[in-house]
């Protein structure tokens, strides 16, 4: 079976035949709500020590982004390696195994050649909080063994203890509860000590085989539980939410506005205590993770696995008026992404350009030396890996359907967004064609997405230029 030599790989990244026991091992961690509010993304306020460990071990993807705002549409895509278009997965209520029964998932190939590959966790849809213990709606064909861990989240859940913006609701809206308790009594806090356990029982020196565990944590997804010290971290006098600006939201299309009940209501109190509740829930899978990474070292694990560490999708706080997930901005799209290799030259280096959740399918594939299978429709970035500087694609490309209220009341239709995302530029069209609206950011000149320059004579060639390359993305999914 052809493979590559792990070391040479690492240091030179040459391809050469070698056996089976010698393919390095894969740590999949896919985090659930997750956005760029990290340390090692330039977060002032947000403490994340072992992520930014993972960082300077690996390459730092600083902008990544995701195929879909949205957890089971973004997680089917960049598990099968298509778009969401394509697997027909448009809500968190599709199935991809409706609409392409026979495709081969990313754990499932690696299953295929030869590898232990198992999860613990959410690595494929669940439903948060409601379906935390039980198998969710996973992909059994994916995996030889599942672990679906239950802690006090759950419990304080259940009991109806949590705060909600909505009384009884506590997934898809705001929510949140300080709780004295210990990062082991938590889901996540199991979860990771069954993965730790993984990794003790699968060890390729006991076993023979490599392993691709895929470790999925539910935090920091509402309800943000979290212990009490984690809490304290964040004091909210320190804290400084996003307000929305006067006039920001004049020229954004009401299509690209997914409002959602309350949430543009609540006082700047009420936000401190929320966002204090996020980043608690960060800093338990923070630590979390840190303890992931130290069984690797003290297991000899590290020397011979590949680690990845990404978010399913961004997380709005407050910009535009919004928050949550599920538009086509910036806050939502993009994602923490890190790919760790051990030894390689690159490692605590950043790449600027733009990639793709979906291309972690063939980029780990051609770590492994396995084949890419034919449907893949992602580019892999191990040219990246080698030099950050790389570029593997001009485009990040997005799709989602709209909720915004507003646009539901007035036009009575759904209506599809798709985005590209340039190293500098936006652009975005909300219906065929842009149909209900458009959008264009400058982000070298404006981050914070205030003007929409849709209709600015100055950048007439450059929207030209964005919907003759969106138009051919989407061609090409069909």
């Amino acid at each position: 079976m052809r493979s590559f030599s792990l070391m040479l790989l690492l240091i030179s990244f040459s391809a050469l035949a070698v056996g089976a026991e010698d393919k390095p091992n894969v740590l999949f961690i896919a985090v659930d709500d997750l956005n760029c509010d990290l340390s090692c993304y330039g977060h002032s306020l947000v403490k994340s020590p072992s992520i930014d460990r993972l960082a300077n071990k690996g390459v730092r993807f600083d902008k990544a982004y995701c195929q879909y705002p949205v957890c089971n549409p973004s997680r089917s895509s960049f598990l099968t390696g298509l778009y969401p278009d394509q697997t027909g997965v448009l809500s968190n209520g599709d199935s991809f195994r409706d609409v392409v029964p026979d495709v081969v998932t990313l754990p499932q190939h690696f299953k295929q050649n030869g590898y232990y590959v198992a999860r613990v966790g959410k690595i494929f849809h669940y439903g948060v909080p409601t379906q935390i213990g039980t198998p969710g709606d996973d992909d059994p064909i994916s995996w030889q063994h599942v672990v679906n861990p239950s802690g006090i989240d759950k419990k304080v859940e259940l009991e109806g203890k949590i705060h909600s913006l909505k009384p009884g609701s506590y997934g898809g809206t705001l929510s949140w509860l300080n709780v004295e308790s210990e990062d082991s009594e938590h889901t996540d806090g199991l979860g990771t000590a069954a993965m730790i356990d993984l990794l003790k029982q699968h060890h390729p020196e006991k076993t023979g085989k490599p392993f691709f565990l895929a470790m999925g944590f539910y935090r920091p997804h509402t309800p943000y539980v979290a212990p009490s010290h984690y809490f304290e971290k964040y004091p909210q006098a320190a804290i400084d939410p996003v307000l929305e600006k006067p006039g920001d939201r004049d020229d954004i299309p009401l299509a690209a506005l997914h409002d959602r009940p309350k949430q543009r209501e609540l006082t700047v109190p009420q936000r401190k205590e929320i966002i204090q509740a996020y980043y608690a829930s960060i800093s338990l899978m923070d630590t979390l993770v840190g303890q992931l990474l130290d069984s690797l070292t003290r297991l000899k694990l590290d020397e011979n696995t590949i680690i990845v560490f990404v978010s399913d999708h961004g997380y709005h706080l407050g910009a535009h008026g919004l928050w949550q997930k599920g538009d086509l901005f910036e806050g939502s799209c993009r994602v923490p992404m890190i790919i760790s290799l051990p030894g390689m030259k690159t490692a605590g280096e950043t790449a600027p350009h733009v990639a793709e959740m979906i291309d972690l399918y063939p980029t780990l594939t051609e770590l492994a030396g396995l084949s890419t299978p034919e449907h893949v429709m992602g580019v892999s970035l191990v040219p990246v890996l080698k030099d950050p500087q790389q570029s593997v694609r001009d485009t990040a490309f997005t799709v989602t359907v709209s909720r915004g209220p507003e646009f539901r009341q007035k036009y009575k239709v759904k209506a599809k967004g798709y985005t590209l995302r340039t190293d500098r530029y936006r652009y975005t069209e909300w219906g065929e064609h842009g149909k209900y609206g458009r959008e264009l950011y400058d982000y070298e000149n404006d981050p914070e997405e205030f003007t929409n320059l849709i209709d600015s004579q100055k950048h007439e060639s450059v929207v030209t230029q964005l919907s003759q390359q969106l138009h051919k993305r989407q061609s090409e999914q069909k």
